[in-house]
């Protein structure tokens, strides 16, 4: 029996009940379970170091986000981005205070006989010397795309701070709150954009592809085979890394010459965006070196500088570029 293929049109015509368009996060869960992912992964990684180091930030954002309250919504801005499909609350333009408070608590969690390591305390020195005012300017470069090199070592943990009050923040959401927006390939609730994207199973959303927001970790629906950066529907492509079993393929678009990682939960019903996207560097790796694709966007838990912001902050003083 032949199946056609829907093009576009038929496709935003179809039921949009019949499947969860938006997965608000369970956040009771969701650091819980990634933290666990990370270590599982770890075994036998070239990254394995860092998996366990990045599993240690996400059990300090579990036990913060227990703790975490949240200033009053606006509703008036939410009712303007509902009425004019826009995404209802951009992270860089709503940064609440409670995200220091966050990081306070992570930074207790990982000081303490469970957290880092004696050689990684010296970051949480630094992180507990910078003032409100300077916590929030980087704050707002992460959510802005920019990152010094001199803050790449803080960066995970301020983005892993704020990531646990904008996760928070989705959580309380209606999923009736949340508007369609364009374009569909950043998130509906936060603005920001996806880390990866992800091929369920259980339930209704079961087959079903969405993208999974790098910042407040909602989930929207987007169709197979049709870029996350630009939406073409032509020249999609996927990669494998030999011996992966195809739980991750990086789909590449030859229109915008990007690729991002779909994770397959077909494949291992464990998957998790986040922690399956940060464990296969590899891939990266691979494809840097022998495709033209670049990556689309990043890993809120993973930072490097470019060579050109290095060489600027090496000519104020601010870094030895013999140390990167």
């Amino acid at each position: 029996m032949q199946q056609r293929i829907l093009q576009p049109g038929e496709i935003e015509a179809l039921d949009k009940t019949s499947f969860p368009r938006i997965l608000l996060p369970q956040v009771a869960s969701l650091f819980a379970d990634r933290a666990a992912r990370l270590r599982q992964l770890s075994d036998g990684n070239p990254i394995a170091d860092y998996l366990q180091f990045a599993a240690k930030i996400v059990d300090a954002q579990h036990v913060a986000a227990a703790q975490v309250t949240l200033q009053p919504l606006d509703t008036s801005s939410m009712e303007r981005a509902q009425q004019h499909s826009m995404p209802l609350l951009p992270a860089a333009d709503h940064i609440d205070p409670a995200w220091h408070a966050v990081l306070d608590a992570m930074l207790d969690t990982l000081a303490g006989n469970e957290g880092l390591p004696e050689p990684l305390q010296p970051l949480i020195t630094s992180l507990r010397a910078l003032s409100p005012q300077e916590r929030d300017e980087i704050a707002l470069r992460l959510l802005q795309k920019e990152v010094a090199a001199r803050h790449i070592g803080m960066a995970p943990f301020i983005m892993a701070a704020l990531q646990v009050t904008y996760a928070q923040r989705a959580a309380a959401l209606s999923v009736r709150d949340v508007p369609y927006t364009e374009p569909a390939t950043i998130c509906p609730v936060c603005a920001s954009e996806p880390v990866a994207s992800v091929l369920r199973i259980g339930g209704q959303s079961s087959g079903h592809r969405y993208l999974h927001c790098g910042t407040c970790c909602t989930e929207w629906h987007m169709v197979r085979v049709k870029c996350s950066h630009c939406e073409s529907t032509e020249g999609i492509h996927y990669q494998t890394v030999e011996g992966s079993k195809d739980v991750i393929t990086a789909e590449t678009c030859d229109q915008c010459g990007t690729y991002r990682k779909v994770i397959n939960q077909e494949k291992d019903p464990l998957a998790e965006p986040l922690a399956d996207d940060l464990a296969s560097l590899t891939m990266d790796l691979l494809m840097s070196e022998s495709t033209r694709f670049q990556r689309s966007s990043a890993n809120p838990l993973l930072f490097v500088a470019v060579a050109e912001e290095q060489a600027a902050d090496a000519e104020a003083g601010l870094v030895d570029p013999a140390a990167q």
